[in-house]
């Protein structure tokens, strides 16, 4: 009996069957990003004034009523919880659009003579020598909290390591012969990046973008629990988490569990997306 490594390229491969890559990896990119679209459309509709207290049913551990129970003041932690996640989704979103936008800027800005290479470089070598949970809390307390202050402190904490990507790319592909041509023929600097640099560093900006979003997302739960991301009264999956320690000395993990949980599906759901939309746009792989 001979051992066929095809049937077990993909730990996928009980769901879609003997497939080709390239269809699988499209089912796959859009079966996972229906949760995710499904998760923040449930968050929408889900309004904070209807999530009343009931002290009589606090503390409650999960039941058919409640399945993630309730929290010290009796609200319902399955609704706290994906409001949470809705939130932090798009917290993750805005920051991530926003450092990939800074990066593309940097990375462009390098290729203009050597003193731009050599202070985006400067900057990329500032920014990864400070701890980012560090700046990322002096940031968002310098701009108030909330959660302007945080998606400026977390997009401003996650450019450096796709603008340094960029920066390697750029410098590779303005080595190319096309390019060459491109100058001797009077070209713009600013043509060649329209027309020869973004198109070939698209494949890196959009995994880039994927890859960020769970990363804004734990720096944001993180920095929240700590006390310096968003308020309070904000229904953070980081603000849930801090409450629930509170209560776990007295038996009471689902305040915990639940949250943590559902928060860590929802990064292993980006990497599942980044992964596969990276396999998707490398050409040895695509058309497999």
């Amino acid at each position: 009996m001979t051992f066929d490594k095809k049937k077990f390229q993909s730990p996928y491969s009980f769901l879609f069957g003997n497939i080709n890559l390239r269809t699988k990896t499209l089912l796959i990119i859009a079966l996972v990003g229906l949760i995710l679209i499904t998760i923040v459309i449930n968050s929408l509709f889900i309004n904070l004034d209807n999530i009343t207290t009931n002290f009589a049913i606090k503390n409650s551990q999960p039941s058919f009523q409640h399945p993630f129970g309730t929290d010290w003041m009796g609200r319902d932690m399955l609704s706290r919880t994906m409001k949470g996640l809705g939130l932090s989704v798009t917290i993750g979103a805005l920051a991530s659009i926003l450092s990939v936008v800074i990066s593309i800027f940097l990375g462009l800005l390098s290729t203009l003579g050597k003193y731009f290479d050599y202070t985006v470089n400067g900057l990329t070598d500032l920014f990864l020598s400070i701890p980012h949970i560090l700046l990322i809390m002096l940031i968002s307390i310098s701009l108030g909290g909330g959660i302007t202050g945080i998606v400026v402190g977390v997009s401003l904490t996650h450019w450096t390591s796709l603008t340094r990507l960029l920066r390697a790319e750029i410098k590779q592909i303005n080595t190319s012969t096309y390019v060459k041509i491109s100058k001797n023929f009077g070209k713009t600097k600013w043509w060649i990046a329209k027309h020869h640099l973004l198109p070939l560093l698209l494949p890196q900006i959009v995994v880039g973008t994927i890859i960020v979003f769970p990363h804004a997302i734990m720096h944001e739960a993180s920095v929240t629990f700590l006390g310096f991301g968003l308020s309070p009264h904000e229904p953070a999956i980081g603000v849930i988490l801090a409450e629930s320690m509170k209560y776990l000395s007295n038996g009471a993990w689902w305040l915990a569990f639940f949250p943590g949980l559902s928060l860590l599906i929802i990064v292993l759901l980006f990497d599942v997306i980044g992964d596969n939309v990276q396999r998707l746009l490398d050409p040895t792989q695509a058309n497999e």
